[in-house]
């Protein structure tokens, strides 16, 4: 399956059920360069071999300027130009950096991505948001731009690390309680070794995903309003990711209960809806519980991007199937936080 949509930053193909053996076939002649990390250099030699590639150091610490300046160096090195295309092979740091590059080298150049987890299929590498850290804060510098390409090729995943797929799941659940009540009701009656085992299912589930994503964006690419539905789980998440270097599904899930408390106190989200989403969320192996300090958690907030003021936009459920944005205290979210602490098991 391939078809194409146009954003205001740009036309996107996607590929899916692809052998991802030729994406220099979609990169319109242009000299192509590849970006990976050393640890899928090392998982895939074979393909990256007779390419010209870089290779960054792995791990969501190096998402940061130091790695752009070295990336950037190593461009003008190889004599990258304005008719360069990028290729990101990997996850969400290499694509984000890839994007981030890309976006900014000689004032823009082309880029594609091959994702190779699960989480970068279905969330990091859709929706044209490339973003580096600074400190403790989370993707704080970056720009929204889209690849020409997204080629999804579900056998990279069968090198995935069990605790990548329930990284990658995070998100897939967090589609399903923004808008999907039936996607829900499917991941209930499945697990990981399931969708393991059953491409097709995977290949489905994905394409769902994509198009949720992508739905949103079409409609508000510079998330000036529903594309902010998209953060479901990830105010109080990225926190709590940058805090206890957390896997970011795995965060993104506490996140997503803390949002059920806040929304049960803003929205009238009923009390049995938590429940189901934790036992979601642990039939995917993701956690439900953690111990946080509720101060360091409100002073990485306090700098997050949706912040107005002394409120920030919280995205909380009505239902499962339908999120909605509120512009809530931070009294409010910090009240939320002291209770997820103190609360026993959902």
């Amino acid at each position: 399956m391939q078809y194409s949509l146009s954003f205001p930053t740009g036309e996107v193909t996607y590929v899916f059920n692809n052998t991802a053996k030729a994406p220099e076939t979609l990169a319109d002649n242009r000299k192509c360069i590849f970006v990976t990390d050393n640890h899928i250099a090392a998982l895939y030699p074979d393909f990256l071999k007779n390419r010209e590639v870089i290779i960054l150091p792995a791990g969501e610490a190096n998402k940061n300027w130091d790695t752009i300046k070295m990336l950037a160096e190593e461009l003008l090195q190889r004599e990258a130009h304005r008719n360069t295309m990028l290729i990101a092979l990997g996850g969400g740091m290499v694509t984000d950096i890839t994007g981030f590059i890309a976006s900014i080298y000689m004032r823009g150049v082309a880029f594609g991505y091959i994702p190779t987890t699960l989480l970068a299929m279905v969330d990091a590498a859709v929706g044209g948001k490339n973003g580096i850290n600074l400190g403790l804060h989370k993707n704080i510098l970056g720009c929204i731009q889209q690849p020409k390409f997204i080629l999804y090729d579900t056998s990279f995943l069968k090198t995935l690390p069990d605790e990548e797929w329930s990284n990658g799941f995070a998100e897939v659940i967090k589609y399903a309680c923004l808008f999907d009540e039936k996607l829900f009701d499917t991941l209930s009656r499945h697990n990981i070794q399931f969708y393991k085992e059953n491409s097709s299912a995977l290949e489905e589930l994905i394409a769902t995903c994509v198009e949720w994503k992508n739905k949103t964006v079409l409609v508000d690419e510079k998330e000036n309003g529903n594309r902010k539905l998209l953060n479901f789980g990830h105010t109080a998440g990225h926190a709590i990711e940058t805090l206890y270097k957390l896997p970011h599904g795995y965060a993104v899930a506490l996140g997503m209960i803390i949002a059920c408390i806040v929304s049960e106190r803003t929205s009238g989200l009923n009390v049995d809806t938590k429940a189901n989403i934790s036992a979601l969320l642990q039939q995917y192996r993701l956690p439900a519980r953690r111990n946080i300090d509720v101060k360091a958690v409100m002073d990485l907030l306090k700098m997050d991007k949706k912040r107005y003021h002394e409120n920030i936009d919280y995205i909380v459920l009505n239902r499962i199937g339908e999120g909605v944005v509120k512009n809530l205290s931070f009294e409010t979210i910090q009240q939320a936080l002291e209770t997820f602490v103190h609360a026993g098991n959902y």
